[in-house]
């Protein structure tokens, strides 16, 4: 007979990284919302032609609360948890007021919805950048970093709309014909 003992320890440690991976996604998961629902915003605002002010007012108290949640670990007595609410509430309201100046009738007179969603963009990027420094917690400045890299991105694309059409179809056709070959190959 064979002494040969089955390695668990194996099993065990390609668990290891599923789970780790798992809980940074779940750690990180937040940001990439708020990310994506600021991106949503953006290319509603630019896609409509008008300004969602609704939304964007949504969104500031959603982002407000992420920070909140962030700076929360670093905040170790009552007294700080408390000067960490409130700093984030007076700060974000600083943000609304300047998010609603922008919204202001006399002033989307002289803008156009691409270039006040940019603008709306631009003051969510630098506040969770802010946000990010005073809490501190890096993860949301790296967000408010990614939201800032967002606005001349978004900016190119609207110029250059065309031209990322005929790429994506480009590559959909690509990605099509490979896969039909592949699909062959395999019968």
């Amino acid at each position: 007979m064979s002494d040969f003992v089955p390695n668990d320890v194996s099993v065990a440690s390609t668990k290891a990284p599923e789970r780790w991976l798992q809980g940074i996604w779940l750690k990180e998961l937040p940001y990439g919302l708020v990310l994506v629902l600021t991106l949503v915003g953006v290319a509603y605002t630019s896609f409509t032609k008008r300004p969602t002010t609704a939304y964007w007012e949504f969104l500031v108290p959603v982002t407000g609360a992420l920070c909140i949640w962030s700076g929360w670990r670093s905040a170790r007595e009552r007294k700080e948890e408390f000067r960490l609410i409130w700093t984030q509430v007076l700060h974000w309201l600083a943000f609304f007021a300047a998010m609603n100046l922008l919204l202001l009738p006399r002033v989307q007179d002289m803008l156009n919805a691409d270039a006040t969603g940019l603008a709306i963009l631009l003051l969510l990027a630098l506040g969770t950048f802010v946000a990010g420094v005073h809490i501190p917690a890096w993860e949301v400045c790296i967000l408010g970093v990614i939201m800032a890299f967002f606005v001349p991105a978004i900016a190119w694309i609207e110029e250059a709309a065309l031209i990322v059409l005929l790429a994506l179809v480009v590559l959909i056709a690509a990605g099509t014909i490979f896969w039909w070959i592949g699909s062959k190959r395999q019968a």
